[in-house]
């Protein structure tokens, strides 16, 4: 039972890391590029997460929030590290208007 905890545990961090590299090589998500969207993974990510900084905020700005919104419920964020209910926070904490269906 031991070493099938093993590979699954080997599996998911293969997973996120390969996920990383993945988003950060991506062409552009939802009109946000890999890059963009790793500059708001700090502010997205508990246990202590970061204010957006400005980077991640002009990208939101330019990004398609209603496209960002249909991963909210998505169960591979965790995954990633990624809080929903934090990354749902973005828009407010930028200043920026918030998707009424998000």
């Amino acid at each position: 039972m031991k070493s099938y905890q093993n590979i699954a545990l080997v599996v998911v961090l293969l997973f996120a890391i390969a996920s990383n590299v993945v988003i950060t090589q991506a062409q552009t998500i939802c009109k946000m590029s890999g890059q963009e969207l790793m500059s708001c993974k700090p502010a997205v990510t508990p246990p202590n997460p970061s204010e957006p900084s400005s980077g991640c905020c002009t990208a939101l700005k330019h990004a398609d929030v209603g496209c960002l919104c249909s991963f909210k419920n998505s169960t591979w964020l965790p995954t990633l590290g990624i809080d929903p209910y934090l990354a749902a926070q973005l828009p407010d904490k930028c200043k920026l208007p918030h998707p009424a269906n998000c």
